[in-house]
């Protein structure tokens, strides 16, 4: 996949999430030609803060998902709590109050699922550390559609459970340690 075929990044993240986000975001290269779009399970209802503390890592902007807004090439877009986050097919924004997936709003297979359709072969998908399934279907409809899947390897993840069941479900592309994902990502948006 090279820089002119990939249209964006999507995330999932949960528990040990903050700091697998840190390692992640402070290595992007600021030309990012991409936006990433991220949902981690924070347990806060602060989204504020928790952009604040994600934009201290980034090189990138950091802002909470709005409404009908398009994703924002270079912007790193995070879901608001307690709304799934969808990108339509006119590649908006969506935000949903839909019953909890996987015990979970926002969720990652409700992310995943919705932007394999609108991006197909143009999505890049990560999996990141968390202590339940929510990604794993997700990530099986990005690849079915043609997208790329990268999932964190689960020996250097704090909570396994996530990327193992991404694995056993979907498989990947790349399965990389937590330090290699973003030099990962600038390679393949970058190229």
């Amino acid at each position: 996949m090279t820089g002119r075929q990939v249209q964006a990044i999507v995330v999932g993240a949960s528990a040990g999430g903050l700091r697998a986000l840190h390692v992640l975001l402070r290595g992007l290269d600021r030309a990012l030609p991409v936006p990433m779009v991220i949902v981690s399970h924070t347990g806060s209802s602060d989204m504020g803060v928790f952009c604040e503390l994600l934009a201290h890592y980034s090189c990138l902007p950091v802002e909470e998902a709005r409404e009908r807004a398009r994703p924002r090439a270079g912007v790193v877009h995070v879901a608001p709590s307690g709304y799934h986050l969808l990108i339509e097919r006119s590649g908006r924004f969506a935000l949903s109050i839909d019953a909890k997936v996987g015990f979970s709003r926002p969720s990652i297979d409700v992310l995943f699922e919705s932007a394999a359709e609108t991006w197909g072969s143009g999505l890049i998908a990560v999996v990141l550390t968390g202590a339940n399934h929510d990604g794993a279907a997700g990530l099986l409809r990005v690849r079915r559609r043609g997208g790329i899947a990268v999932v964190q390897d689960p020996a250097t993840a704090e909570a396994a459970a996530m990327p193992e069941a991404a694995l056993a479900l979907a498989g990947a592309d790349h399965c990389l340690p937590l330090e290699a994902i973003a030099p990962l990502l600038n390679r393949m948006c970058l190229a």
